[in-house]
């Protein structure tokens, strides 16, 4: 692919996450945001990515099945401009976190976003690992409910049906969109040693290592938090009577 088009995507996505981020501050937001409006765009913005990105994913690899047999060199114009499009967030997303957080806060998400920036980069300027880079992007299924959780958690929402609904998805996403997905990609990346370039190799290791202990650490919070404490609550309520 040419870099013209690669710059021209992302670019386009930078701008259009800004517009969306912009939008979602023009919108009514609930009073107990209010405390925190930048988090409330953030999430919100991440969300429409989210949704965005986990369709797209699932159409590359329905368009194009035969990419699932060959991450290293098939793809589809349309795969390609999904990892330029996700790039474009990241990049967005980076600088929100920069010019609106501490860096003792964000520090964690920030290197995340590198981690990111950088695989996928190499993906698109080199036109190998595009497969590899949209089953990375597998993970948003499991995002959009993550974020929605973040969500009604800051609107004062984490009570009732429809919260208790959305967590159990997310914790069912969670394992199977990001840690057995993850799980697959280092298993696929042990096994294709010998096909992948040191340098990408190298890459690839690192960024799973990293949203591997990542991810195991986000879970441990989302058990406890989501259901741990909840059952807890309950057992007291039940003594208590």
């Amino acid at each position: 692919m040419e870099l013209s088009s690669v710059i021209a995507t992302t670019a386009g996505s930078i701008g259009f996450f800004r517009l969306v981020n912009v939008g979602v501050a023009a919108l009514p937001m609930p009073e107990s945001a209010c405390r925190n409006a930048w988090k409330w765009r953030n999430i919100s913005t991440s969300l429409v990515h989210s949704f965005i990105t986990a369709i797209w994913a699932v159409f590359c690899f329905f368009l194009q099945p035969q990419m699932a047999e060959d991450l290293i060199e098939t793809f589809s114009v349309f795969s390609h401009a999904l990892v330029s499009f996700s790039i474009g967030y990241f990049i967005h997303d980076f600088f929100d976190m920069v010019f609106n957080q501490k860096l003792s806060q964000s520090w964690e998400l920030l290197f995340h976003h590198i981690v990111v920036i950088t695989c996928f980069g190499l993906s698109v300027l080199s036109s190998c690992y595009v497969g590899f880079a949209v089953v990375a992007l597998l993970v948003e299924i499991n995002s959009v409910f993550l974020h929605l959780r973040q969500n009604l958690r800051m609107a004062n929402m984490a009570v009732g049906t429809f919260y208790r609904v959305n967590s159990m998805i997310n914790l069912g996403t969670y394992v199977i969109f990001r840690i057995n997905t993850l799980a697959w990609m280092t298993r696929w990346l042990v096994l294709n040693r010998d096909k992948v370039p040191l340098l990408a190799y190298t890459l690839g290791s690192v960024g799973m290592a990293i949203m591997t202990a990542m991810n195991i650490v986000l879970f441990c919070r989302l058990l406890r938090s989501d259901f741990l404490k909840s059952t807890k609550r309950e057992a007291k309520k039940e003594k208590d009577m």
